[in-house]
């Protein structure tokens, strides 16, 4: 029996990185995609080393690119895909009084737009085999609280609640679920840049607002992706899933 396909942006290193080795695990070929061409490519071996992947160079911004990864990977395996996690996505610190258009567009086409391309594509070949799950990462910077200096970040964060909500409705009738994730702080490359993030001295300082008692990883946000994408969540759409050591009902 052909394993279910799962295609995971922004595979390379952190979050992505996680879920896609996760969905290794559990039995999925993995279509790793990123920009990072070098890291995308060890994730896909480490997959592989005991279970099933495939490496492919994707920039969600490239409409083109998008069409052709999802249309390359559906002719090989003759199917649709099982499951989408849209994690790519990019923070940057842009001052207001520095923002540009282009600042603001390009967090946008990553972050957003991006997401948007790779449910697009993938969406009539899922609607065939009436079945599939999506999960769009996003962040409790933009979907329960703001960040200083970085607002184009925050809106295109908060604005995957409403990405997830849209495309949850569209898709229902064809058997398609669409639910996201809000991490909090999970020590990552990104939240460790401490140019464009809180780095590590930031993230240590701010474990005492954690309920919890400390910094999440990327592993236990692949566990809520792996749960959303399962027969265990077959009821759930259309939601946003906090997952943040309790950070936010203790502000």
């Amino acid at each position: 029996m052909a394993k279910p396909l799962a295609l995971v942006t922004g595979a390379g290193i952190g979050i992505g990185q996680a879920t896609a080795v996760a969905l290794g695990k559990a039995g999925y070929h993995v279509v790793v995609t990123d920009v990072l061409e070098k890291e995308g490519r060890a994730t896909a071996r480490r997959i592989s080393a005991r279970g099933s992947a495939e490496f492919h160079v994707l920039d969600v911004t490239d409409t083109k690119a998008v069409n052709a990864v999802v249309a390359a990977v559906e002719k090989r395996h003759k199917r649709g895909l099982s499951a989408i996690v849209n994690n790519a996505g990019i923070a940057k610190k842009l001052p207001t009084a520095k923002l540009t258009d282009a600042d603001w567009d390009l967090t946008h086409e990553v972050d957003l737009k991006g997401m948007m391309r790779v449910v697009r594509a993938a969406a009539p070949g899922m609607k065939k085999q009436k079945q599939g799950a999506v999960v769009c990462l996003s962040s409790i910077a933009g979907y329960t609280v703001g960040w200083a200096d970085h607002v184009p970040y925050v809106a295109a964060k908060g604005g995957i609640a409403g990405l997830v909500k849209g495309f949850a409705i569209d898709l229902a009738p064809f058997g398609i679920r669409v639910n996201g994730i809000a991490p909090g702080l999970i020590r990552t490359a990104q939240s460790l840049d401490p140019v464009h993030s809180v780095g590590a001295k930031g993230l240590q300082a701010m474990v005492p607002r954690v309920p919890l008692g400390r910094i999440g990883t990327p592993d236990e946000i692949a566990d809520v992706v792996l749960f959303l994408i399962s027969e265990q969540a077959r009821y759930i759409t259309g939601q946003v899933l906090t997952v943040d050591g309790g950070m936010t009902v203790a502000l």
